[in-house]
């Protein structure tokens, strides 16, 4: 792997990789610094004031969802057919855009649940989603992303720290702009990281594609080439059309992590703007970058799963540029680490410290000891995923816990009329329950076997149906349609 090459990082690559961190920190400190107002309100703390210029909204977007995870995950494929996943994000990103941003500013939201609270007239829906992205956050995104940027870093550096330890710094680091700064420094620091990822994210493609003479035909079997995924491939070409837009309706638009970077813009028309760059982005620069030097390292190593894009970086990117590669990667955990890290504790401290606790007169404070807690959690469940065979794929069969359950809250809400928060909540303890029960009990033991991108929809459904039967039945309420109404801009 990329450790094989360790020696070549001497002193002053490693200096270049803390040069170019420390610098980032730096230029995000002396913009943060700028700002008028630091009241220690949940708007300032978690919104970064509503002052995100949609510059601001579009790198934290991009940077928060842009991870080792999938560079090193989705390129541990070693095929073309993941760029579906980037792909398939532009159409979530413009449902975003033009259908929740206007919700989330119309109700004043700082997090996702608040209009789940306001769609339904009860608090308890509320309590429950929040709780469930409190879980993703804390057991799923928050190690994920620390293992896949520690394996990576040690990979780099020689296995002369554990993969933990380079967690823990990475996670340390994090954390600063979480506490200090507040989703305003986490936001600037994902824009000016971003730049440099990118950049070099693409460096690395054309170096790579030189590296095999701008051939990757020729010597890598046809499946890896496709982009029509067969029926035991990770995308089946039927699920585009089933499950896949539903999952990137989740994600993107109802997802904390990703939807509170375009709440935190002064008007709508500032974050559609933001959310429009983003997907720009996605369509344009993401695909090749988490798929081609895959495809490249199956060409010229073989099948080595998550290993092919360190293997590939050892051996194609020249040694003066190695530090600044160690400070991408750096970047990218940090920069997502940091995003749902602050967005964790918004939820926290919105939907459950204010209500059950009591008024928070400074969310700076509370914000900083929850962190602190949370960091340590996340460090200390990192080596959960070591043994993991695919980063990028087990982390989207975990999602489907949470993501088709949580979606059917917002669509029962928000398509009908008349429905009980407690019925919705029932529609979504059994989407929770249906889908572990094909996880981890029916599809392993053979007696399902679809795929697990189309029972999504089969969760989505019957979850939203559970909650109409409940509605009706237990609480006596008859439910209708009301169909999608336009909000104002």
């Amino acid at each position: 792997m990329f450790g094989e090459t360790a020696g070549a990082f001497d002193t002053v690559q490693i200096l270049v990789c803390v040069a170019l961190t420390a610098l980032v920190g730096v230029a995000t400190w002396a913009k943060v610094r700028q700002a008028k107002r630091h009241d220690g309100s949940k708007k300032d703390v978690y919104l970064a004031g509503g002052g995100l210029s949609w510059i601001f909204v579009a790198g934290s977007i991009t940077l928060t969802n842009l991870s080792t995870d999938q560079l090193v995950g989705m390129n541990g494929n070693q095929m073309l057919l993941l760029a579906w996943w980037e792909i398939a994000g532009f159409f979530g990103l413009m449902i975003l855009a033009f259908i929740f941003v206007p919700l989330y500013y119309r109700h004043q939201c700082t997090t996702v649940t608040e209009l789940l609270e306001r769609r339904y007239g009860g608090r308890s829906i509320r309590t429950l989603i929040s709780a469930l992205f409190l879980f993703g956050n804390v057991l799923i995104y928050l190690p994920a992303a620390l293992y896949s940027g520690g394996l990576f870093m040690q990979s780099l550096f020689g296995g002369g720290l554990p993969i933990l330890a380079f967690s823990a710094i990475l996670a340390i680091i994090a954390a600063a702009y979480t506490i200090f700064g507040g989703l305003r420094a986490v936001a600037v620091m994902d824009t000016y990281s971003g730049v440099g990822v990118l950049g070099l994210a693409l460096l690395i493609v054309f170096l790579a594609l030189a590296a095999v003479d701008f051939d990757i035909v020729t010597g890598v079997p046809a499946e890896r080439l496709t982009m029509i995924g067969a029926a035991d491939s990770p995308i089946p070409f039927h699920t585009l059309f089933t499950g896949m837009l539903f999952i990137q309706i989740f994600y993107w638009s109802t997802n904390q992590n990703i939807t509170q970077r375009a709440m935190a813009a002064p008007t709508v028309r500032e974050a559609r703007k933001g959310v429009l760059a983003a997907a720009a982005i996605r369509i344009l620069i993401v695909p090749p970058i988490v798929v081609l030097p895959g495809v490249v390292a199956y060409k010229l190593f073989g099948d080595v799963g998550d290993a092919a894009y360190g293997r590939l970086v050892a051996e194609i990117l020249p040694g003066w540029l190695a530090g600044a590669f160690a400070a991408m990667v750096a970047a990218a955990v940090i920069t997502t680490f940091s995003a749902v890290l602050n967005s964790t504790v918004a939820l926290y401290s919105v939907d459950f410290h204010e209500q059950f606790i009591g008024e928070v007169p400074n969310h700076w404070k509370l914000g900083a000891v929850v962190s602190i807690l949370l960091t340590v959690v996340a460090i200390s469940l990192v080596p959960i995923y070591r043994n993991a065979e695919s980063i990028i794929n087990l982390l989207q069969q975990l999602n489907g816990l949470l993501s088709m359950p949580i979606l059917s809250a917002f669509v029962a809400g928000l398509l009908f009329k008349g429905v009980e928060a407690r019925a919705a909540i029932a529609g979504v303890i059994w989407g929770v329950l249906l889908y572990a029960a094909y996880t981890f009990t029916l599809e392993p033991a053979g007696l399902i076997t679809m795929h697990y991108i189309d029972f999504m929809v089969v969760v989505l459904v019957t979850s939203v149906l559970a909650a109409l039967i409940v509605n009706r039945i237990i609480f006596g309420q008859r439910a209708t349609f009301a169909g999608w109404r336009r909000q104002p801009a």
